[in-house]
């Protein structure tokens, strides 16, 4: 969860902060603000601590540098260094938001409460305290208390149009609603915002119309958000279906029968794979209702521990390439390496669930490290799961959802490559959720899938929307609802928009699909 996305994510990260308090220091820190606003994060990094060599006691530097680490997915490094900033300067309202978003990432939901409740009470104007405390409070279920604080957001700058949009995908806007009146008046003053507020302004209007039933005015708006969106992310489309293309030649059934048994026997990881929004939460919701396993939501853990395996050996190519020439040890050493920081995060647990949709990308590589580990695939309807992540504005990654081409090219990809590993893998290796009969056969499906993952049934899994952990995806609010159809055939609404995403799946989307679009 990065800094770039303050307005939508969980917490609210600020920017950069700081300026030198000597001459002296002055050009040094000059040079890492500088990196750090162009995304230079190791460099930033580099230059931070040699500030911090002339002036260890400069917390800014130390909230910075803290925020470079959370950046680069260095969660326990930021947290040490947003105490260290927090020491020298308690109540500095930016570093304790900062320190509680990286809590948050470890599932310390009481310390990262905490710290966003110190923040507002050392400085009670704070909007992106309240935001921030809202957000988390959304994830823990808690919806009232949610929707008080991002609405004392509001309050308190209600020139921000991403506290707007946050208020709007935790309750519906009404016809009479202030809050919707207030976001229409920003929308008359649109021209003197900044793109980001701009894009978080077309976003929080999407809903809203969407709440009132216009839903011709609800897609034109995601087209405007996602346009700016997609200006403000460096989204390299030819890498990233040169990467799937890759995996696919070099993953042949004669690769992973040559590799195969080299792998951790281990029946603990529970991996759902797939697209964004296809119904990874809502299955790993079911599964973490049980009593036996914990849900540990989406970890990018076995994507970190692939690459560190890989980068062992010093020339080693990034992945997937260095795939061809992992030794047996190798292939231990990931698998062991994975465990063990898996079960860190429940060690009583008997199976715990890794929710990762990207990890469709690794299916091959979690076999052959992780051969009794259950690979759940969620699919949805394509033109469903893709409208469906069009109208989200993720709060990291998911850059090819911002254009409805691009992301009809990834979701092609994507299904290519499923389809390859269900030809390599041994048959049945991937266990296919369909999110329809998921929803229409709500009790036989789930029984399926807690089968696969080698445990007992237990009706609690029925009742996965009562279950107060933590969710801390786009679908926190739908899991938390009793099972609903409300989402099959969604895009049916927007048909008229949708010429780029037909086009681009029209190759490989799945006949029914193209029949309806027709």
């Amino acid at each position: 969860m990065g800094k770039s996305q303050p307005a939508t994510s969980a917490r609210d990260q600020k920017g950069v902060a700081g300026a030198a308090p000597t001459d002296r220091l002055s050009a040094l820190c000059a040079q890492a603000l500088a990196s750090h606003r162009v995304g230079q994060l190791g460099e930033a990094i580099a230059l931070y601590e040699q500030i911090l060599l002339l002036q260890p006691n400069f917390a800014e530097v130390h909230n910075n540098r803290g925020l470079a680490l959370a950046e680069l997915d260095r969660p326990e490094e930021a947290v040490a260094s947003y105490a260290r900033a927090a020491a020298i300067k308690p109540d500095n309202p930016e570093t304790l938001c900062n320190w509680g978003v990286a809590l948050a990432q470890f599932e310390k939901w009481d310390e990262a409460e905490a710290k966003f409740r110190r923040a507002i009470a050392a400085h009670p104007g704070f909007a992106g305290a309240h935001n921030n405390l809202g957000l988390i409070l959304k994830e823990r279920g808690r919806m009232a208390e949610a929707t008080s604080a991002v609405e004392e957001a509001i309050r308190l700058s209600p020139k921000d149009a991403s506290y707007y949009d946050n208020l709007a995908a935790m309750r519906p806007f009404r016809v009479d609603d202030n809050y919707l009146t207030a976001l229409e008046g920003l929308a008359a003053e649109a021209a003197s915002l900044s793109a980001v507020n701009r894009m978080h302004l077309h976003f929080a209007l999407a809903k809203a119309n969407e709440h009132l039933g216009d839903t011709d005015s609800a897609f034109r708006q995601l087209l405007a958000a996602n346009a700016l969106k997609r200006q403000q992310v460096g989204y390299d489309e030819a890498a990233t279906i040169a990467r799937m293309d890759r995996t696919r030649e070099l993953f042949t059934r004669a690769f992973i029968r040559e590799h195969e048994g080299a792998g951790v026997q281990s029946p603990v990881p529970i991996f759902i794979i797939g697209m964004p929004r296809s119904g990874t939460t809502l299955i790993e919701q079911i599964l973490a209702s049980h009593p036996e396993i914990f849900g540990a939501g989406e970890l990018t853990l076995f994507e970190q521990t692939a690459d560190a395996v890989g980068r062992a050996t010093p020339t080693a190519p990034p992945f997937p390439e260095f795939v061809s020439a992992m030794s047996a040890q190798q292939l231990r050493d990931l698998g062991a390496r994975y465990l063990a920081q898996l079960l860190s995060r429940a060690p009583g647990a008997t199976r715990i669930v890794d929710k990762m949709p990207a990890n469709f990308l690794y299916a091959g590589l979690i076999h052959l490290a992780l051969p009794d580990a259950p690979i759940i695939h969620a699919i949805r309807e394509p033109l469903d799961t893709c409208v469906s992540c069009f109208s989200v504005h993720f709060t990291r990654g998911q850059l090819h959802t911002y254009d409805l081409a691009e992301l009809g090219r990834y979701y092609r990809h994507y299904q290519s490559l499923m389809a390859h590993w269900r030809n390599v893998l041994p048959p049945g290796r991937i266990f296919d959720v369909r999110y329809e009969e998921l929803v229409d056969d709500l009790e036989g499906v789930a029984r399926r899938i807690v089968a696969r993952c080698g445990l007992a049934w237990d009706p609690r899994c029925l009742d996965f929307h009562r279950n107060t952990r933590a969710v801390r995806t786009a679908s926190a609010m739908q899991v938390r609802r009793p099972i609903y159809r409300s989402s099959v055939g969604r895009w049916r609404q927007y048909r008229k928009f949708l010429g780029p995403l037909f086009a681009a799946l029209a190759p490989e989307a799945d006949a029914f699909t193209l029949r309806k679009a027709g």
